[in-house]
Parts: structure tokens; C-alpha cells; sequence
């Protein structure tokens, strides 16, 4: 999917939310786990259900592979399940892989291969920290996008992000301004969390034309507004994403109904601040 794709999704939706899938067993609801022959099915079941309450409402799906690959192969089978199922019945969303990948060579070369041409999604987050020889090799599949991490939503992003060097440029400025060396806003997002605040000011100084992923709106307590202040463009150029506040706001059977209403909640606040 390339990038005007994704900003024609937006203004006809009327929203740039994510749908992040943390599916954890332990919160779903219990009946379903219950009535599932296997945990694969029982994660696709869940998924399946999120997916079909929230698509009119979002633009992008975010499965996090920490939450599928702690089951091995029947969480990688869930995974699949879940990218085939958006790419059948919901051809117009962004699928990111939330699987932060981050190393050299040849390494880099099969995580490009294992997700663009395996699973078939859109994009995957990366840590950019070895380098150039870290992150070319995702940028070599057209119309698939690297989404690098930049400015992170936890409190342990100002331990290393935030420090300056001798010339006052910060950790994370130097990632957005080095990496624009090694390809265009038409295959690198950059990751940065909705509780940075002013900061995307920062960032946007920088990266003026770059989508961000914005990951913390909701349970993580980062504000929409905030970052639609301060890192909107006329083109908007977000994807927020959301997971918890949405997949977890019920564990009764209603539970994807009640999913399906957070998740417009959050597209009719998008859609006035598109306006």
C-alpha cells in the first residue's frame, strides 16, 4: 500500500486510527478460550471478532508478535490467520507488524523476507540502533514500509532518546535526520509515543513529511489532542493507534460490540480534528 493510498483511506474514513491486537489469553473473555479446540483457534476467534466490530472505523491493524510468538507455532498460525483474514474481507487496511526487528546483513534480509513476502503484511516496526546495514534491507520491497523507532511512549525512553551530544542534538533527532539518508516518506514511518507531548513539534521540525505511528493514546494516557496539535500536517500523516482501550473495554460476551463502540468514539473524535 503506498502512502496516498493510506491518506485517501483517511479522509474517507474519516479517521487514522490503529487497532492494536495485543490478544492475550488472559484477558479475553473466558468464554471464548472455553470454547476453542486449540489456543491458535482461540486467538483467531478474538481477533476475528475485534476485526469485524472496528474496520469501519480505522484505517490500520497492529498485531504486536510479542502476543503470538509466546505460543509458538500455534501463535504464529494465529498470526497468519489474522493477516489473511484482514487481507481477504478488509483489502483497504494497513497491516503493521509490531515484531521490532533490529540487526545486520543477512539477518535483516530473512526479517524482510519473513514478513513481506511470508506473511504479506505492510510494514514492520524497527529498531534502527545497528545502523544503515540494520534498515536498507526493508526498504528494498516496493509499496512495503519500515517503521522505525524514533521517540518511544515509555519511561524508559528518555534513558538513551533524550540524551544530547556535544552539539545539543538528541538521540532521537539524530535517528530521524540520519535515517531520511536511506530512504523516503514513501517507505520509512517513524514510531513515536502519544505521551511525548511538545516533542512532536520536535520531531516534525525534522521529519516534516513523515508519517507517525503513535502508539500510547488510551490506556497508556497520552493525549489525542496533544498529538494532533502538535504533529498533524495538512495531509494528517498519523496513524494513532490504540489496544487495550479498545479490545479489552469488555469481557462479557458483548465484548466486540463494546470494542466496535470505543473504536468510533475514537474516529468521531479523529474525524473533528481532520476538519
Amino acid at each position: 500500500m503506498n502512502k496516498q493510498q493510506i491518506i485517501d483511506n483517511i479522509a474517507r474514513k474519516g479517521s487514522f486510527l490503529c487497532v492494536g491486537l495485543d490478544t492475550d489469553l488472559k484477558k479475553m473473555p473466558q468464554h471464548i478460550i472455553a470454547n476453542s479446540a486449540t489456543t491458535a483457534e482461540a486467538i483467531f476467534t478474538f481477533n476475528k471478532a475485534i476485526i469485524d466490530a472496528t474496520a469501519p472505523y480505522c484505517v490500520a491493524y497492529k498485531p504486536n508478535l510479542a502476543f503470538y510468538e509466546c505460543f509458538g507455532i500455534e501463535g504464529w498460525q494465529a498470526f497468519e490467520q489474522t493477516v489473511q483474514y484482514i487481507k481477504q474481507n478488509y483489502p483497504d487496511q494497513f497491516i503493521i507488524a509490531d515484531a521490532k526487528r533490529g540487526d545486520i546483513g543477512n539477518t535483516s534480509a530473512m526479517y524482510a523476507r519473513t514478513f513481506f513476502e511470508g506473511t504479506q503484511v505492510d510494514a514492520l516496526t524497527i529498531a534502527p540502533y545497528m545502523g544503515e546495514d540494520s534498515v536498507t534491507p526493508f526498504l528494498t520491497y516496493p509499496g512495503k514500509w519500515a517503521v522505525l523507532l524514533a521517540l518511544t511512549s515509555n519511561k524508559g525512553s528518555h534513558d538513551f532518546q533524550l540524551t544530547a551530544d556535544t552539539e545539543g542534538e538528541r538521540l532521537f533527532e539524530r535517528v530521524l535526520r540520519v535515517s531520511q539518508q536511506w530512504g523516503t516518506d514513501e517507505q520509512m514511518m517513524y514510531v513515536v509515543g502519544a505521551t511525548q507531548g511538545k516533542l512532536f513539534e520536535d520531531i516534525r521540525r525534522i521529519a516534516p513529511r513523515h508519517f507517525l505511528l503513535v502508539p500510547g493514546v488510551g490506556a497508556q494516557g497520552g493525549s489525542l489532542e496533544e498529538v494532533c496539535r502538535y504533529g498533524m500536517t495538512p495531509r494528517c500523516e498519523l496513524l494513532v493507534n490504540s489496544s487495550r482501550g479498545i479490545i479489552y473495554a469488555d469481557s462479557t460476551e458483548d465484548f466486540a460490540k463494546v470494542a466496535g463502540e470505543k473504536a468510533r468514539e475514537l474516529q468521531e473524535q479523529m474525524q473533528q480534528f481532520l476538519k
